[in-house]
């Protein structure tokens, strides 16, 4: 039987047709949040500039972007669609990571939405949602959309700005790790880019089994965990960093910030490697690839002091050491220096 074709009255409207003002009438219902998650927001979307509060005096800010065909394709090679929904929930994750990271708290985000014109209003709708999901499921209780912008452009473009308390603490550094300290991991190490390979590859996306389709799902909608940020913060982390770019190349930022050697236990790699056998198995690759470079998970690296007991998620995954004469801070595997490849926006 024919594939039936929509008529031109048939087919979902695209954003051309809107006004900004009806777009945008569209999107801030689906943003609304109530209780915790908007104590933080005096004054949300609508004015010029959004209100929030800052009740300690200190505010922890970041900002991150998600480009079409740069950070996402619409359409992959193995088949998979990438939603609103699953940009969405990115664009909160990976920004709420980054505070995480430095043991704060989020509060609120604003968001710059750059559209083509034959966008499908309902895939804006679904951003919306993912958002609005995002900060729900991950955690984020004490989060919420305080505003941003909406602009016109040759290709999606997603940018969000993210704003934290650290509730009258201070804030964890990269800088802070000394030799003899645990190197520990909160999250996940590799699975977002055994994702990331399933979707280039020609494995039909509605083929693949339970166990494989799971990296697919971390590469699109990230868990970062936002609990452990301050829980490492309140047990005495010494430094911390979220893993964005790889385990490799985000231990060195650390390193070199802190001025000594990371050195990585072969053992616990190789356990991080197993948990990625069924999409290994299936593309023919090396698992070990995706845990040392593979980004995205938006897990933690933190650091702490021998003596303190890891709090709840972390796992020893190494250990700090001192500079010996004429070295450079440096990641090792069991005592070997190790490349320290991972993802970089501009050699990619």
């Amino acid at each position: 039987m024919p594939e039936k074709r929509l008529t031109v009255q048939e087919q979902p409207p695209a954003v051309a047709a809107l006004s900004e003002a009806e777009l945008l009438a569209l999107i801030f219902p689906r943003l609304a949040m109530e209780g915790d998650h908007s104590k933080a927001t005096l004054l949300g979307p609508g004015d010029d500039a959004a209100v929030v509060a800052a009740p300690d005096g200190k505010t922890v800010i970041s900002i991150d972007t998600q480009v079409q065909d740069q950070d996402f394709r619409l359409e992959w090679p193995n088949g998979y669609r990438t939603t609103g929904f699953d940009v969405g929930w990115k664009a909160a994750a990976q920004n709420l990571s980054d505070i995480n990271a430095m043991g704060a708290t989020a509060t609120s985000l604003v968001v710059s939405l750059t559209l083509t014109p034959e966008t499908p209003v309902a895939w804006v709708e679904d951003l919306a949602d993912g958002l609005t999901a995002g900060i729900r499921n991950l955690g984020a209780t004490r989060c919420s959309v305080a505003g941003g912008d909406l602009g016109r452009g040759r290709e999606i473009s997603v940018t969000v700005a993210v704003l934290g308390t650290l509730d009258g603490n201070h804030a964890v550094l990269r800088s802070g790790a000394q030799p003899g300290d645990i190197l520990a991991l909160a999250g996940t190490a590799g699975h977002a880019a055994a994702g990331l390979a399933l979707l280039e590859s020609t494995a039909d996306v509605d083929a693949l089994a339970p166990a494989q389709r799971v990296f697919l799902d971390l590469q699109c909608r990230p868990r970062p965990p936002l609990a452990a940020g301050p829980a490492a913060r309140a047990a005495g982390a010494t430094a911390m960093l979220d893993i964005s770019d790889g385990l490799l190349r985000d231990g060195l930022r650390l390193a070199a910030a802190s001025g000594v050697i990371m050195d990585l236990d072969a053992a616990q790699l190789r356990t991080l490697a197993g948990m990625l056998r069924p999409a290994a198995e299936l593309l023919g690759m090396e698992p070990m690839a995706w845990v040392l470079g593979g980004g995205e998970d938006h897990g933690l690296l933190a650091t702490f002091a021998p003596h303190v007991q890891l709090p709840a998620g972390f796992t020893a995954i190494g250990s700090i050491q001192a500079l010996g004469s004429n070295e450079s801070p440096s990641v090792k595997i069991a005592g070997r220096s190790a490349d320290t490849g991972g993802w970089d926006h501009f050699a990619h």
